[in-house]
C-alpha cells in the first residue's frame, strides 16, 4: 500500500477554495464549448480533487461524505459546471471500489482516474463466453470528454431468463462519444451520450445492480473500509449536494460583489443597499442558504455515522436522505432566484456569474434523482406507511 498524506477536511475546502479564480476564469469558455477546459481539469487534479473516493491503498483519500459536500461546495461557489462533474467523478469512482480488487487494480491504475458513469438502464447486455456483450446508449454522461471509464448501466436479457439489471465498468477507449449536449443549464459539464456497439466486458467487471444499491461489494479489501460499506443512493445524495450548496454561496458572493456600485433604476434610491426590499430579499436568502447547509450536514452526518457504525439502512433513512437531497435542491434554488431577481436587468449578461448560477441550478433541480417534489412525494409515501415505489434507495 502506498504511503500518502491524507489531507484534512479544511485542507481539502481550503484546495478547492484556491482554485476559484481558475474555475472563473474558465467558465465563459466551458458554456460554450460544452465542456471543462483542460486548464480546469489541470488544476482540479494537482489539487488532488479526484482522489477524495479513492481507495487509501491507491493513493487516494477515503475522504468522509461531509468532506466530499464541503469541497463540492468550495467548487461549485467558482463554477457550477466545474463542481458537478467533480461530483459525477467521485460517485462513479466509488462505484469502481466495489468491484473486485483485481479489477480495482485495473482501473486505479491510472493516477488520479476519472470515472463518469449514469444510473440509467438505457442499454442492452447478453452473454457471452467469459462475460457480457453492450449494446446501447446513455444520455447524461457528465464530464465523458475528460473520463478514462465510464460506469454503466444495462438490462442483462438471457434465454430463459427474467432481465436482469447489471452495473460494469468499461474504459472509455471502447466507447463512442456523442456530442448532442446542447443545454441551457450545466453546460460546462459536457455531459454528452456514450454509445456501445458489441463492447465486450469481463465477468469481473460486471456486478447485479441491486447489489451495488444494497451496499454489497465484491472487494474483499474495501469491505470493511468505512466509505465503502454504505448503499450507493445515499453516497450519491450526499456527493450531489455540495454542488447545490456551492451555488448558492456563489450567486450569494457575486450579488454582494455588484451591490456597492448598484442603484435601483427608475426610483430615488441612489445605492440598492438602502432599500428596503433588499435587506428582505438577502435576509430570505440567507435563511435559505442556512437551511440547505442544515440539510446538508444532516444527510452527511447519516451516511457517515452509518457507515463507521456498519448498521444495516432502514427504509425510512434511505427516504429521508433523498429527502434532505430534494430540501437542499430546493432551498439552494429558492435563494439563487432570489438574489437573480434582486440583481436587475443588468445581471444577465453573458459575463454576469448569477445568470449562469441560475441556469444552472434549475438545470440541477430537474435531475430525475435530485427533483425536490419526487424526493418529497418518496419520502411522505413512506411516512404514510406505504412501500417506496422505486429500488433507487
Amino acid at each position: 500500500m502506498p504511503s500518502t498524506d491524507i489531507p484534512t477536511r479544511e485542507q481539502l475546502v481550503g484546495r478547492a477554495s484556491e482554485l476559484a479564480p481558475t474555475l472563473q476564469k474558465h467558465a465563459l469558455w466551458a458554456e460554450e464549448n460544452g465542456r471543462l477546459h483542460d486548464e480546469t481539469i489541470e488544476a482540479l487534479t494537482d489539487a488532488g480533487m479526484f482522489k477524495l473516493r479513492t481507495p487509501v491503498r491507491y493513493g487516494g483519500y477515503e475522504s468522509d461524505t461531509r468532506t466530499v459536500a464541503e469541497v463540492a461546495a468550495a467548487l461549485g461557489a467558482g463554477d457550477g459546471s466545474a463542481g458537478w462533474v467533480t461530483s459525477v467523478y467521485w460517485i462513479a469512482t466509488w462505484g469502481a471500489a466495489a468491484f473486485p480488487d483485481e479489477v480495482q487494480d485495473e482501473v486505479f491504475a491510472t493516477p488520479d482516474v476519472r470515472v463518469c458513469g449514469t444510473l440509467s438502464p438505457s442499454a442492452m447486455a447478453t452473454p457471452a463466453e467469459g462475460g457480457v456483450v453492450l449494446n446501447g446508449k446513455w444520455a447524461f454522461i457528465s464530464g465523458a470528454t475528460h473520463a478514462h471509464w465510464q460506469m454503466i448501466v444495462a438490462v442483462l436479457v438471457s434465454e430463459g431468463s427474467e432481465p436482469y439489471p447489471i452495473i460494469g465498468l468499461v474504459p472509455m477507449s471502447d466507447l463512442r462519444i456523442v456530442d448532442d449536449w446542447n443545454t441551457s443549464g450545466l453546460k460546462g459539464t459536457g455531459s454528452v451520450s456514450t454509445v456501445a456497439v458489441d463492447v465486450f466486458v469481463p465477468a469481473a467487471r460486471v456486478l447485479p445492480l441491486p447489489a451495488v444499491l444494497q451496499g454489497q461489494v465484491a472487494s474483499r479489501l474495501n469491505a470493511e473500509r468505512p466509505i465503502y460499506r454504505v448503499p450507493l443512493l445515499p453516497v450519491a445524495s450526499a456527493s450531489s449536494v455540495g454542488t447545490v450548496l456551492g451555488l448558492a454561496r456563489g450567486a450569494w458572493d457575486a450579488f454582494f460583489e455588484r451591490l456597492p456600485q448598484r442603484k435601483i433604476t427608475y426610483t430615488d434610491y441612489a445605492a440598492q443597499a438602502q432599500a428596503p426590499l433588499t435587506h428582505l430579499q438577502v435576509a430570505e436568502a440567507a435563511v435559505k442558504i442556512d437551511q440547505a447547509e442544515f440539510h446538508v450536514r444532516r444527510l452527511t452526518e447519516l451516511v457517515d455515522r452509518k457507515g463507521e457504525d456498519a448498521t444495516p439502512w432502514t427504509v425510512e433513512e434511505r427516504v429521508k436522505a433523498r429527502a434532505d437531497m430534494g430540501m437542499v435542491v430546493r432551498l439552494g434554488k429558492e435563494a439563487v432566484d432570489i438574489l437573480a431577481t434582486a440583481s436587475g436587468g443588468s445581471s444577465i449578461y453573458s459575463d454576469q456569474p448569477i445568470q449562469r448560477i441560475t441556469r444552472d441550478v434549475q438545470a440541477v433541480s430537474l435531475h430525475a434523482l435530485m427533483h425536490p417534489d419526487t424526493n418529497a412525494e418518496l419520502y411522505g409515501r413512506v411516512l404514510c406507511g406505504l412501500a417506496p415505489n422505486t429500488l433507487y434507495l
